[in-house]
């Protein structure tokens, strides 16, 4: 329909209304339904099916066939290996993404600034093109507790012994008969007091002897008026014979071994044994018990255990967020090159510094792309398990245990309980829909700016 104006031009009529069972763009509810059913489909037996069994398993016992309620869910929260899964999930959800985060925030920001930025961004992103089994590999290697084996050991030591020198004779002690014994610390004290005049010697054992090629034969100390002297050696015969407590012939003396004399608790005169092993002492060690401190027996330092009780958790995070600040680094630079360069110069010109640039200006105007990297990392932390299954040895595996590993162990172990290993894979869903929920909120208002 048409309608002439003042001009004689037609002008367009009012539009057809639509028809009935078709939307505005003229499409067929049941047409769409059709394209949409194979999607519909593939997420029931994917994902609804799923969730909803893990539901209904969760209610009965290990054998499946007797109801129990909530009793599983109980045994979540009352169980000592279910609640170290439970406190480390906790650990990884709040340190591993915000760690990762803002590492990658921190190298987003410096690769601007040179020159070979694109170069430095490629080597920290490039262990995301390595699977969670390779990684895991990589660093059990990593941590291994002898220096030879382990980078993160070899590298420590080497910084550990530049500083402090471990001793030439660890695992020195007393031989069974000397007048001499532990004490607190790990050092070595005389029974009796000593007196000048008369030579106090303190016989050692526990030295291997091949370890001492280029040492001395022991002497005998000479008796000095008003001093005390001694020698400090291997009480040991190649070949056996000899007797205890005394020098014989071709036993070694043990040199630069620290004596102490100490009376009341208080060290009142110190020496160091000769190429010979003899000391001396000013008169002030009349009456005074000798010592040997624990430092003359130290042994070699063999490094960091990384993958023991206490330390594996924070050892397996840090492998994660080797493989993970490359992801949080490229999201948030692609971020930063959306930031409107003249806001930055006019805080600049303002008089801001480049902290308070930074912390003022860049943060905030990154807000929305921290989120996202923060709440991808959450979700993806909470279902951690390959790296805590490859790099926590067996010995420590329990400490390191995490929710999906429980949940694997739980249902496929050696006594499996599919019961339980369904409650917790309801306790995972529901940590996950919170973070869920926030993160679809998020993206909501971000469409209605």
């Amino acid at each position: 329909m048409t309608t002439v104006t003042a001009g004689g031009a037609d002008a367009p009529g009012p539009l057809p209304p639509v028809k009935s069972g078709k939307s505005v763009l003229g499409t067929r509810p049941w047409m769409a339904l059709c394209f949409l059913l194979p999607a519909l489909l593939l997420l029931g037996a994917l994902v609804v099916y799923p969730i909803g069994f893990s539901v209904f398993r969760s209610l009965f016992d290990k054998a499946g066939s007797g109801f129990v309620g909530l009793d599983n869910y109980g045994e979540v929260f009352t169980d000592d290996n279910n609640l170290t899964a439970v406190k480390n999930t906790l650990i990884w959800v709040i340190v591993a993404p915000c760690v990762a985060t803002t590492l990658g925030l921190i190298f987003a920001v410096l690769t601007e600034r040179i020159r070979w930025g694109t170069a430095f961004k490629l080597v920290i992103f490039m262990p995301m093109a390595i699977s969670m089994l390779a990684a895991g590999i990589i660093f059990r290697l990593v941590y291994e507790q002898e220096p030879d084996r382990g980078v993160a050991n070899a590298v420590w030591v080497g910084v550990h012994d530049t500083f402090a020198k471990a001793s030439a004779y660890p695992g020195a002690r007393p031989g069974p008969m000397a007048d001499i014994a532990k004490s607190a610390g790990g050092s070595f004290t005389t029974k009796s007091a000593v007196a000048s005049g008369s030579p106090a010697d303190l016989p050692l054992v526990g030295v291997l002897a091949a370890k001492l090629p280029d040492a001395s034969d022991a002497v005998r100390a000479e008796a000095v008026a008003g001093k005390v002297t001694g020698t400090v050696w291997l009480d040991f015969t190649k070949g056996g014979g000899g007797k205890p407590n005394v020098i014989d012939p071709g036993e070694k003396a043990l040199k630069d071994v620290r004596v102490e004399a100490v009376k009341d608790g208080k060290v009142v005169a110190r020496a160091t044994t000769g190429k010979d092993g003899t000391y001396t002492l000013p008169a002030a060690a009349e009456g005074a018990k000798l010592r040997l401190p624990a430092a003359n027996f130290a042994a070699q330092y063999k490094g960091v255990d990384w993958l023991g009780p206490s330390l594996v958790t924070p050892s397996i995070i840090g492998s994660y967020v080797w493989m993970w600040a490359g992801f949080a680094m490229v999201l948030i630079a692609a971020g930063l090159a959306g930031v409107p360069r003249e806001l930055l110069e006019a805080a600049r010109v303002d008089g801001a510094s480049e902290w308070q640039v930074f912390r003022k200006v860049t943060v905030p105007l990154l807000a929305p792309v921290l989120a996202v990297v923060l709440v991808t990392l959450m979700i993806n932390v909470l279902k951690i398990f390959d790296l805590v299954y490859i790099i926590a040895p067996g010995a420590s595996q329990s400490d390191a245990n995490v929710l999906a590993l429980q949940l694997y162990l739980t249902s496929f172990g050696g006594d499996p309980d599919q019961g339980l290993g369904s409650a917790i894979a309801v306790l995972l869903l529901l940590m996950v829909l919170p973070v869920l929920f926030f993160n679809i909120r998020r993206m909501r208002q971000e469409r209605r700016r």
